[in-house]
């Protein structure tokens, strides 16, 4: 099975006599989510959010005045706040962040459906694994893994629905990087986004519908939430912004509601500067003064729960909201590893190994 053509190998594919030990003939798919810290204490959060903050394609701002600003005040005063924050949605069992635990059960159920025939007439074995863009396991890591395993062809899939140059176009950087410190270089292609692919539509529906029958309340207005850009980025000319507007009317579309039952809002915006809007803090406290009093609030940009999604809206923004007057929130769960969210994973690499395997 393992014999190919770059190898002048004998009959059974064995390698000749005094080769250097090599293994090849596979394929990888390396999922990568965000991060998360080793740990809520302050140096692991210190050291989680100095490569974050630290990433050019996550601020744009000018180094001379971003390093100073980053590591005398940010970074003196930020961790422990955040350290608390996810203290809050640890996941005490296995001492890691909750985003870690889904990325991890992704990749092994994704490897499970793959062993299991779902990549139909797949001529080469296809490794699946995951990574970390900032913290552990980091994207070069797992990268020389998958080659050691003997992939010489490597998807990497950035989870990331909606495209921006703050998520999908850094993980690519980072795989990349990793490339250059490798002798024998594995081809290597990224996923490009799904945002208003047919199976994700398809599977937010399935999913929205499953946790609203579950909830003792009908809400008057459901709110999609994704994390916020700098109005900046967009100007520039990021694509994110449409990605999640077009989303939220596919969504909205499948679902059979008017705009008015179903919208676009941004979160968890950081500094001084203009972000995309409307911002989602501001609607809940908007809708709350409005007389809006049952809501529910989902996330379809997050591909796994997080902080985020969590704390920043599970406990931040219904305190917003209750606090103005409304009376029902409910914050409904990403797609995680739900059947549902597993085969939008699923779909997404059967296509992009399409002329692979």
């Amino acid at each position: 099975m393992n014999e190919r053509a770059n190898f002048d190998t004998p009959a059974g594919g064995a390698l000749p006599a005094g080769h250097p030990p090599v293994a090849f003939g596979k394929v990888g798919v390396l999922i990568v989510n965000l991060g998360t810290p080793e740990g809520t204490d302050y140096w692991s959060m210190r050291r989680y959010l100095k490569e974050f903050l630290s990433d050019r394609r996550v601020i744009e701002t000018s180094r001379l005045i971003w390093w100073p600003l980053l590591n005398f005040v940010i970074l003196s005063t930020r961790p422990s706040r955040k350290g608390r924050d996810y203290e809050t949605i640890w996941n005490k069992e296995r001492n890691e962040g909750p985003l870690r635990t889904i990325t991890r059960s992704q990749a092994e159920k994704l490897a499970v459906w793959i062993s299991g025939g779902g990549l139909v007439g797949a001529k080469r074995p296809v490794v699946a694994d995951w990574a970390m863009r900032y913290g552990n396991p980091s994207i070069a890591s797992r990268l020389a893994f998958l080659q050691q395993q003997g992939c010489e062809r490597i998807l990497v899939v950035p989870l990331y629905p909606q495209y921006a140059a703050a998520t999908t176009a850094t993980v690519a950087d980072k795989a990349f990087d990793a490339l250059k410190a490798m002798r024998w270089q594995p081809a290597v292609r990224i996923a490009p986004p799904w945002h208003d692919e047919a199976a994700y539509i398809d599977a937010l529906a399935r999913s929205t519908r499953r946790q609203l029958a579950a909830l003792d309340f009908e809400p008057e207005v459901i709110v999609a939430s994704f994390h916020g850009i700098p109005q900046e980025y967009f100007d520039k000319g990021d694509p994110y912004h449409c990605h999640c507007v077009k989303t939220t009317r596919l969504l909205r579309e499948a679902l059979g509601w008017s705009a008015d039952r179903l919208f676009t809002t941004f979160q968890s915006r950081f500094g001084p500067a203009e972000w995309i809007k409307p911002y989602t803090d501001a609607t809940m406290k908007s809708l709350a003064e409005k007389g809006v009093k049952k809501i529910a609030v989902t996330m379809p940009g997050f591909a796994a729960d997080c902080l985020e999604t969590i704390e920043e809206i599970g406990i931040e923004n219904r305190d917003i909201f209750l606090e103005h007057g409304g009376e029902k929130f409910a914050r409904l769960d990403c797609l995680n590893d739900s059947e549902e969210g597993m085969a939008v994973i699923q779909a997404v690499v059967e296509n992009e190994l399409k002329g692979w395997i």
